[in-house]
């Protein structure tokens, strides 16, 4: 039956979300507010019968962490990148970026960041962090399976810091609470620059993930409408971004290949809310470093996006300026790679320099 099939694919997509939502508590983002975005975006999707849901998204959890020092510059971080993919997905000027910037300068933006995050937060949590990285490895060589990668390097690491360390997290009041907290914006240099960059990387993501997804159903011409996922996107993280929860972005989701995507889409989504409403994430949570995802996100940006993303920035004539975006990205953060890309792109040949 295919509601059964559905289902299963939901759950497997919940499941990989877990260790991203134990990552968000663990940079000090509250879970039970999260739960407005997972219903608002199934809401959406059930309305306007999209197969690309959002989740909590490794990358911009990282970036967010690594760009904000506090949980208040972390959530304005995101309610500033909310703001301007709002503007982007309801004019619907996603599509004229990438056709104005180009495919290797997106990809530029994409490349290293995951890999580059994984070595600090392993460098930070060094028991969970190392261990995660090398029971990662070990898994992916032998399996080359994403899914058996996350799990037992998440669940390995974690054991690891339990029994070597006694591990258990102390996670901060706000972040287990069933209740509201508003939390007003704040705006300096940091987190005006974690906005820009959140939502360069986001850019990006839409595209890329939202693409993927929508060529997983099989379905010609690709269903994902990008403007739709950006905008619902936008929204549902500037919801919960002022009650301090954590952002949910988009995600290559396995609900696509189901039977019926946009309701297996659309199951993973609510299951996702009713862990996060009744309070299940918080109790996992505490016995689960946020360094424990770090052997995946190496996996996952090394492996796995590297290789398709390096390879598509070196096609055309493009390819230097998209490697010298490739290289700021990593050093910098996504938005001054993507100003930088932008700029050679543009200037370069005003002044007469050929690439």
């Amino acid at each position: 039956m295919h509601w059964i099939a559905d289902l299963l694919a939901a759950i497997g997509v919940v499941l990989n979300g877990i260790p991203q939502g134990i990552m968000a508590m663990g940079l000090g983002f509250a879970v039970f507010p999260t739960t407005f975005s997972f219903v608002l975006a199934s809401a959406v999707n059930g309305a306007f019968g999209s197969v690309a849901p959002i989740s909590f998204q490794a990358e911009s959890l990282a970036l967010t962490g690594n760009l904000g020092d506090t949980t208040r510059e972390r959530t304005s971080i995101i309610f500033g990148g909310s703001l301007i993919m709002a503007v982007i997905g309801v004019s619907g000027t996603l599509t004229k970026i990438v056709a104005v910037l180009g495919n290797s300068i997106m990809a530029g933006m994409m490349a290293i960041m995951l890999a580059k995050i994984a070595v600090n937060m392993a460098r930070k949590q060094r028991t969970a962090g190392i261990s995660s990285v090398a029971i990662a490895i070990v898994t992916y060589l032998l399996t080359k399976d994403l899914v058996w990668t996350i799990a037992l390097s998440v669940i390995g690491s974690s054991l690891i810091a339990v029994f070597a360390t006694h591990y258990e997290a102390e996670l901060p009041a706000h972040v287990v609470e069933r209740r509201f907290h508003f939390l007003k914006p704040i705006f300096n240099i940091r987190v005006i620059r974690g906005a820009l960059s959140l939502a360069c990387l986001n850019i990006g993501a839409n595209i890329s993930y939202g693409l993927i997804t929508g060529q997983m159903t099989g379905i010609k011409p690709n269903p994902v409408n990008l403007n739709l996922l950006t905008g619902t996107q936008a929204f549902a993280d500037m919801g919960t971004s002022l009650l301090g929860g954590a952002p949910v972005e988009t995600i290559i989701s396995a609900t696509a290949s189901a039977p019926e995507p946009v309701i297996a889409g659309i199951m993973m989504m609510l299951i996702m809310a009713v862990i996060l409403f009744v309070g299940w994430l918080p109790k996992i949570g505490k016995y689960v470093p946020s360094a424990s995802i770090a052997g995946f996100l190496l996996i996952l940006g090394a492996v796995v996006i590297f290789p398709e993303n390096a390879a598509t920035a070196m096609q055309g004539s493009d390819s230097v300026i998209a490697a010298l975006t490739l290289v700021v990205t990593a050093i910098v953060d996504p938005f001054t790679g993507l100003l930088t890309g932008a700029a050679l792109k543009f200037i370069l040949p005003l002044i007469g320099l050929g690439v």
